[in-house]
């Protein structure tokens, strides 16, 4: 996109995101907006895994597909991994099963754990933060 055609976030969109985290994940500005956020938490990283399987899940080529399974355990999955998300033993374990045979489904179960963690706990601060509520309020002013 061209900077004269950047679209502006509508006060309509932004305040959708506050409807459910999967609507905040489905909306390009919402991921980028949650992303500045978790940075202020030094959370980041389980957005960046969670988006990591949304883009593996999508990958038809068997060869690339053990290859970036593979990648992403050892960022973001692995116990001291450089990203390491907050997941239980059980999960990781299963997980560390999964890349001896990995398939589309590898780490549905660790990114579902992520999921609801970003939902119960970071999604819920992100909606009270000065960030969330300064951009609602930039895109309400922008319309009067």
């Amino acid at each position: 996109m061209r900077t004269g055609q950047r679209r502006r976030l509508s006060t309509e969109e932004a305040t959708r995101w506050a409807d459910s985290f999967d609507v905040l994940l489905s909306h390009k500005y919402g991921v980028a907006a949650f992303r500045a956020f978790l940075k202020t938490e030094f959370s980041e990283e389980n957005l960046e895994f969670w988006l990591a399987c949304e883009e593996f899940k999508k990958t038809r080529s068997t060869a690339k597909l053990v290859s970036k399974a593979h990648r992403i355990f050892e960022e973001f999955v692995d116990v001291q991994a450089p990203r390491e998300v907050n997941i239980d033993f059980q999960t990781r374990e299963a997980t560390r099963k999964n890349m001896q045979e990995p398939s589309l489904t590898c780490f549905d179960q660790a990114q579902g754990k992520v999921h609801s963690l970003m939902e119960k706990d970071s999604y819920p601060r992100f909606l009270r933060s000065k960030m969330y509520l300064d951009l609602l309020s930039q895109s309400q002013r922008r319309l009067s």
